[in-house]
């Protein structure tokens, strides 16, 4: 059997680049490393979805080429119920692991608008049957993101309404200081379990009101002094 040629730096085929995304105001590009995502972190959607305390933050993740900025994202494949669920999006600049919850602010190299895209019938029989969500999870192209503001251009947003309107009607409200746990209190627990890097991407939870979504739809959102997304569900 012949050994495949290496050709693209010593790899067998050429790698996959990774997702980058836009920096607001600059023709930058932030690289995307991992994708983080926090459950439950709102207390009206905790409640939404069965919880009536507050509990120590869980984390799952999506595959980095999850995230996408497409105008139009395709309905997946395996479902009958596409929740939209819109997020503040943490972006990382530095890494380390325990980190002290002091420094974990100065970590964040910016924010942007995000939606977490879910397969919900996929996740309630991965409930049921106690089995890993990354079906329900971690599809392609389930993390559309906007561009990133940096924090040197408007700082870190303490209190910002955040909404998510389907073909012109609002389903999610809220501002991000309902967080149960603030993105300081995330990044320092999250760096409990991984060591973080320049490029991680954290989403932070979502606010009540989440929602089917269907081909033809299309979701606006924004969180003010972050920035604004917009896509269509396609078939």
């Amino acid at each position: 059997m012949n050994t495949p040629k290496a050709d693209f730096d010593g790899c067998v085929f050429e790698p996959a680049s990774l997702p980058r995304l836009q920096v607001q105001g600059t023709d930058a590009l932030f690289p995307v490393h991992r994708v983080y995502c926090v459950g439950r972190n709102y207390r009206e959607h905790a409640r939404e979805m069965g919880l009536s305390t507050r509990e120590p933050p869980f984390f799952f993740s999506k595959p980095a080429d999850a995230v996408c900025t497409d105008a139009e994202v395709p309905y997946p494949s395996m479902t009958g119920e596409l929740h939209h669920e819109v997020e503040l999006v943490v972006a990382i600049g530095g890494g380390g692991a325990d980190i002290p919850l002091e420094e974990a602010q100065a970590l964040v190299f910016g924010y942007a608008v995000g939606v977490d895209l879910t397969r919900r019938d996929l996740q309630a029989a991965a409930k049921k049957h106690g089995r890993p969500w990354t079906t329900a999870k971690g599809f392609d192209q389930s993390a559309p993101v906007s561009a990133i503001r940096p924090v040197s251009a408007n700082g870190h947003p303490g209190s910002a309404a955040i909404r998510l309107q389907v073909n012109g009607q609002l389903r999610q409200q809220g501002n991000v200081r309902d967080m149960t746990w603030s993105v300081p209190e995330v990044i320092a627990e999250l760096s409990r379990y991984f060591e973080l890097k320049a490029g991680d991407l954290i989403f932070t939870g979502t606010p009540s009101g989440v929602g089917s979504v269907l081909p033809g739809d299309r979701i606006d959102c924004a969180i003010d002094s972050v920035g604004a997304l917009s896509f269509v569900i396609r078939e």
